[in-house]
């Protein structure tokens, strides 16, 4: 353990989680007993990463049965990357989305990141994503009426366009801005790509190099003229070719989304030293450009070089900072707080631990750090890349 992961000092009581709070939204999303949380992988016939996979969602019982204290609970938190869904019964909206904000910890604002959610059903596919804007919005509103509490949800909004549009894509994001009504910040076109298939392919259905493509190139140079941010979403595999994107399109704020997705399962399960060397380089490339943020999390999914979702009981906080450490240390010294911010990628994090005890792994792991650069590292990043009051 680094002496930045090292167990945290003893912990306001008043901080008790409330157990059923920031597990109700959990609940709504799978049900089945915590025996499901074995290491016996229920088979889904795709991507072990693929939303059609049971243990991409998660498992309410299985999470309850760890409870802590919340850490620090005064300080304030902008959860920067969440998502809201109602799939086949999995659920994720705004009922389940202040189940966990509510949880314990100081939230205050949050930021909705694109999933592909109650896209138009009708009119030109290009801007069926619009949809999603104008769904998300709504929720935002609601909100922003003060009568489900405090934290001011959705307060920012990311969704899709289509950069294979090339220079076309301008009016889809137009109308994204449109839709938004002040909260839309930017879009993120996912891209990642494995020649494996035990890795889900984006919905977008990116090819090899995608982010190289001239006509990709040129609907994405339509971003920063819009005041708009580019959010990437992308395998570890992929990070020299984020870093050359970024070197040409220096006035562009790219974020990096989930310490840069190291993979941990298919061909790389057994490669783990060599793909956290190959990862750590990457992101000592892509920490060069200046016009590039890193989001610190992700690392509970199912593609992750971790698998806490296999155990009989989660893991602790200290259990995930001391996983976590190297990639969230190793992330924090290529890019420096004021270019990192904590995340929850829920739902998909909650694959392996409730959100509140993720958020308090985060303040184990920034326990060391300044003042100034734990308010960046929480809510300080987030407040000015997405341009939140």
């Amino acid at each position: 353990m680094t002496e930045k992961t090292a167990l945290y000092p003893s912990v306001s009581r008043r901080g008790m989680l409330a157990g059923a709070a920031g597990l109700v939204g959990a609940a709504t999303l799978a049900a089945g007993p915590a025996s499901a949380q074995t290491a016996a992988r229920e088979q889904s016939g795709g991507a072990v990463n693929s939303p059609t996979n049971p243990r991409y969602y998660p498992n309410a019982a299985w999470l309850a049965q760890r409870q802590e204290e919340i850490i620090e609970p005064g300080l304030e938190i902008i959860d920067p990357h969440h998502h809201l869904w109602d799939r086949q019964g999995h659920r994720y909206l705004l009922d389940q989305l202040l189940a966990d904000t509510g949880s314990g910890h100081n939230i205050t604002q949050t930021v909705f990141i694109e999933c592909g959610s109650m896209y138009r059903a009708e009119g030109p596919v290009e801007m069926k994503p619009v949809g999603e804007t104008e769904f998300v919005n709504g929720t935002s509103a609601m909100s922003a009426s003060g009568q489900y509490g405090k934290t001011r949800l959705c307060a920012g909004i990311v969704g899709h366009a289509d950069l294979r549009l090339g220079d076309g894509v301008a009016r889809v994001l137009e109308a994204q801005v449109v839709a938004g009504d002040g909260r839309f910040r930017g879009i993120r076109h996912s891209v990642t790509w494995d020649a494996s298939d035990a890795l889900a392919k984006a919905r977008t259905n990116p090819t090899k190099g995608q982010m190289l493509d001239a006509t990709w190139r040129a609907g994405f140079a339509r971003v920063a003229p819009l005041g708009l941010i580019f959010e990437a979403w992308l395998y570890h595999t992929q990070l020299l070719e984020l870093a050359d994107l970024a070197r040409a399109y220096p006035q562009t704020t790219i974020i990096l989304n989930h310490v840069g997705g190291p993979i941990g399962i298919g061909p790389y399960k057994d490669k783990k030293a060599e793909t956290f060397a190959q990862w750590k380089a990457g992101i000592a490339e892509v920490g060069k450009c200046q016009n590039v943020v890193v989001k610190l999390g992700g690392l509970g999914m199912l593609m992750g070089m971790f698998e806490f979702y296999d155990q009989e009981i989660p893991p602790s906080s200290a259990d995930l900072a001391t996983a976590y450490a190297p990639y969230i240390d190793t992330c924090i010294a290529a890019f420096g707080a004021d270019r990192s911010m904590f995340e929850s990628n829920f739902p998909p994090d909650a694959a392996s631990s409730s959100y509140a005890i993720l958020w308090n792994a985060f303040k184990r792991l920034a326990a060391n750090y300044s003042a100034n650069e734990k308010a960046m590292l929480f809510s300080g990043t987030a407040k000015r890349v997405y341009r939140l009051a």
